[in-house]
């Protein structure tokens, strides 16, 4: 590539870095008036934009759904060929364009205004059409854009997108959008698996061995072998619960092999004189990551899941955590 190319895709950069810092002065009190619009709305808030605007409104789109903001992006042109009927009067929409006089989009507002749904405008031309009519207009300023031909969106996308990102975090901010909430939302990619609770891969019920510490060494092994034939998953331990069902101890394949050595007598000793006692375990609520992090550190192959008092709720398995593929 020559000296001049990259000089000048530099130049792009910069300008579109120019243009971000620019921008942060023109977070004001229209910007105020937009999220406290999205935050009390009762519907959806809908994204619409032509071109270039529209698959920026896209991402803005998606990153409200993803983040606890019912949102869906309408196409302009589908939109006056009946879409426009999902628009309800509760609603409230957000609409991209840099000049605020985009045909598409400017034949829309009669008819928003008419069901009675809110308008956003962010635009970068605040005499627009688009400003206008519009019951929030958040104005970018003019833009210069990188394109050398000057008209390619290019800067004042980047603008749109920065400022979408900005109210869709902010009203992240402001709901009570925790991380097992942001889990339930990306269920299927990596996020979601780093931000999943120990309920949610944990066993429970007859997928568990549990014994008292009286029960022999025979009856949990017993009770071992009875899970492997009523559940689709194996089991390498049962736990050792007293009569509050509090956690006392764990007895683990490592501590049969352990003790085998001892003869057939060990099979009828009190499960309690060769368990493990005061295992590792995690609390419900713990993210799966926490349980991974610690099969991982003490080389274990199993961890109880206790609630706050102290109470057998379930057991994670490293075979758990090859399901889920966070191994």
């Amino acid at each position: 590539m020559p000296d001049a190319d990259i000089d000048y895709a530099r130049k792009v950069i910069a300008l579109e870095a120019r243009t971000l810092g620019s921008l942060v002065e023109r977070v004001n009190i229209s910007v105020k008036a937009a999220i406290e619009m999205i935050l009390s709305c009762k519907g959806r808030v809908v994204l619409t934009g032509m071109g270039k605007a529209g698959i920026v409104g896209q991402k803005i789109s998606a990153t409200l759904a993803s983040t606890g903001t019912p949102s869906y992006f309408l196409h302009p042109a589908e939109a006056v060929h009946g879409d426009l009927g999902r628009i309800v009067d509760r609603d409230v929409v957000i609409a991209l364009s840099n000049m605020g006089e985009t045909q598409e989009i400017t034949r829309l507002l009669p008819s928003i205004k008419k069901i009675g749904a809110k308008i956003i405008a962010i635009t970068g031309n605040a005499k627009s059409v688009l400003a206008k009519h519009s019951d929030v207009v958040i104005d970018l300023g003019r833009i210069e854009e990188a394109c050398p031909l000057g008209l390619a969106p290019s800067a004042s996308t980047t603008a749109m997108l920065a400022m979408g990102d900005a109210l869709a975090l902010t009203v992240l901010k402001n709901r009570r959008f925790s991380k097992e909430d942001y889990a339930f939302y990306h269920p299927g990619g990596g996020l979601g698996r780093r931000l999943m609770v120990v309920e949610d891969i944990m066993r429970t019920g007859k997928e568990n061995a549990v014994v008292t510490p009286k029960h022999t060494v025979r009856h949990a092994i017993r009770a071992i072998r009875f899970v492997g034939k009523v559940s689709k998953r194996r089991t390498g331990c049962a736990c050792v619960l007293d009569k509050a069902r509090r956690l006392i101890g764990i007895f683990t394949d490592g501590d049969l092999r352990r003790h085998l050595d001892t003869g057939h007598a060990f099979l009828e000793r009190p499960i309690e004189e060769v368990m493990t006692r005061n295992p590792k375990f995690v609390k419900k609520g713990s993210l799966v990551t926490e349980a991974y992090k610690t099969l991982r550190d003490f080389r274990i192959d199993e961890i109880p899941v206790v609630d706050a008092k102290g109470r057998f709720a379930g057991l994670i398995d490293v075979q758990d955590l090859l399901e889920t593929t966070m191994l």
